[in-house]
Parts: structure tokens; C-alpha cells; sequence
């Protein structure tokens, strides 16, 4: 692979990102439109796998792929790293409930997060499968945190909070703002610069995500040991993952149930992480599987319940 093939796709990707900063002005994000660009991110992926099968010569002159294998190679990875990137929904989701952050701020909250995100697995993707394999002791801690943290949220009342690592660092090293202000990072307070929760929000977001690269890096490094294809396929499945989230936004936040789910969600994405190379281990479809049953079941116990408030509200209104 040539270095103007990956400046090439560095110059894509910086103006897909553009796009999507555009269609997110205003931070006012409906089901509808996050469902129409959704469709977009994903015909877009097979738009440019299109471009691979076409002109894979002209992308990697002298490779030992074929256009067919560099394509199908490409699909795979992609289709694994979309489904993969199901379970970082849900931690959108938890991470927007734990900083309370306003809808209209959750758009760039994610943009940045996702930027941070594309950098730190460019950096993972070109250390190799192999660094990452040595080292894969590494998926045991994190899993562990992430069943310490589901366990947190389904005991959590209100009124404690959990602090994620980068957020312990960042207020180790620099002060925090009370409140939001607007977009900004930091902000000047009595003549002294700080940074506000929005940044946490970020970092939190990059850092999860790069968490959870640490499973799925590894992943599509079993499809393909192509770098290239590697790298866009990562870059395409984070690029949708904005829109998709906003659709499942517009439903989750109306379901009461939501907390106890996201709880159980995680502690499961943990259990996944611990079996990873073992025996056991949870094929995507399963957990996929289990993700969609677990919000279902709370979407509709939601529903029963608030129908049930409804109907005692009227019954105590009519006596």
C-alpha cells in the first residue's frame, strides 16, 4: 500500500467527517433524519467497496490480494466491525445518563469522541494484531471494569456517582468546570483555565471506544492482515455511529426501564470480554441476540408500566 493511498483516504475521511459535522448543525437530531443518514453511512461503505473491487490496483499496486478477495475482505471486516459496534451504543447511552448531558450538546459530544476514537485506532491498528495479541491480558481488566460498572449503575440511586478512569486522571492533573458551556472544552474562571464536563464526556467516549477496539481490532485482524482494509473498515462503521445512535435515542429515553437494561447490558459486554479466546467465547450473532432481547424486553415492560400509571392516574382522577 502506497503512502498517497493512505493521504488519499486520510483527505476522505476528513471530509466525510466535515459532512457529518454538517448535518449535525444545530444539534437538533430527529429519528427520521438519523434514520435517512444511517442508510446513507452504510450505502456509502458499499459505495466504496465498489471502488475497491474497480480500482484495487490502483490502491495497492503489486499486492498479493485480489480485487474480489480485497472486497469480500473489505465487507467482512466492515459488516464485523458495525456489529461489533452495537455494544458501544448502549455505552453512548450510559455515559449521557451519568453527565447529564443536554441533548443538544450529545451531537458534538459524540463527534469528538468519535475523532478521538478514529486516532487512537489508527495508532492500535499500526502497532499490529501481534502487540495487541501479547498483551491480551489487557481485555481482562477492562472487562472486569466493565461488570464493576454495571453492577454501579444498577445500585446507583442518584445520588453517588462513578467516575471512569480518564475522568480520576483528568481532574488529577487540571480543574473541571461546575457546568456545561455550550461546545467549549475549557473555559477561563477567575482568571485561570479549565476544562468543562464536556470534555470529560469525550474522553470517556474515546476511551470506551478504544476499549472495546481492543476486542474488535483483534477481531477483524482475523478477516484481514491488510492494514488498509483494516483501517476502513474501522473508519466507516464509526462514521455511522452517530446516526445510529440518535435512531435508538428516540426510542430508549421514552423507556422507564432503561437503566436496569443498560445495566445488565454491560455486565454481559464484560462477561464477552472475559471469554475471548477461551472455549466459551460469545459469537457476535449471540450477543447481538441478546442485546436486541434485552432492550426489547425492557421497551415493552416500559410500555405495560407506563399504560398501567396511565390507568391508575385516571382511575384516582375519576374517583
Amino acid at each position: 500500500m502506497t503512502p498517497v493511498t493512505y493521504f488519499s483516504f486520510g483527505v476522505l475521511t476528513l471530509a466525510l467527517v466535515a459532512l457529518d459535522i454538517w448535518q449535525t448543525r444545530g444539534g437538533n437530531i430527529t429519528i427520521r433524519k438519523a434514520a435517512v443518514w444511517s442508510v446513507f453511512w452504510f450505502a456509502l461503505a458499499f459505495l466504496f467497496a465498489a471502488t475497491i473491487y474497480l480500482f484495487w490496483d490502483v490502491y495497492a499496486p503489486g499486492s498479493d490480494y485480489t480485487a474480489e478477495k480485497a472486497t469480500l475482505s473489505f465487507i467482512t471486516g466492515y459488516l464485523l466491525e458495525k456489529s461489533l459496534s452495537v455494544d458501544n451504543l448502549f455505552v453512548f447511552a450510559i455515559i449521557f445518563h451519568q453527565y447529564a448531558v443536554p441533548e443538544h450538546l450529545r451531537p458534538r459530544a459524540l463527534l469528538w469522541g468519535v475523532i478521538g476514537a478514529l486516532i487512537l485506532r489508527g495508532i492500535m491498528i499500526a502497532v499490529g494484531a501481534q502487540l495487541l495479541a501479547e498483551y491480551h491480558w489487557i481485555l481482562y481488566v477492562f472487562a472486569l471494569f466493565l461488570i464493576w460498572t454495571g453492577i454501579q449503575l444498577a445500585r446507583d440511586k442518584g445520588d453517588d456517582e462513578i467516575n471512569p478512569l480518564p475522568e480520576r486522571i483528568i481532574r488529577k492533573f487540571v480543574p473541571v468546570s461546575e457546568s456545561y458551556a455550550g461546545n467549549a472544552l475549557t473555559v477561563v474562571e477567575q482568571g485561570k483555565r479549565t476544562v468543562t464536563p464536556m470534555f470529560i464526556v469525550i474522553a470517556v467516549i474515546a476511551f470506551m471506544d478504544v476499549m472495546f477496539a481492543l476486542d474488535s481490532i483483534p477481531a477483524i485482524f482475523a478477516v484481514t492482515r491488510e492494514p488498509f482494509l483494516v483501517l476502513a473498515a474501522n473508519v466507516f462503521a464509526l462514521l455511522g455511529l452517530r446516526s445510529l445512535y440518535f435512531v435508538l435515542q428516540g426510542m430508549m429515553d421514552k423507556f422507564i426501564y432503561l437503566k436496569p437494561a443498560l445495566s445488565f447490558i454491560m455486565v454481559f459486554i464484560g462477561t464477552k470480554m472475559m471469554l475471548v479466546g477461551s472455549e466459551w467465547e460469545i459469537p457476535t450473532a449471540v450477543s447481538l441476540l441478546v442485546l436486541l432481547a434485552t432492550m426489547t424486553v425492557a421497551v415493552i415492560a416500559s410500555v405495560i408500566k407506563q399504560r398501567n400509571d396511565l390507568e391508575e392516574s385516571k382511575l384516582t382522577i375519576d374517583k
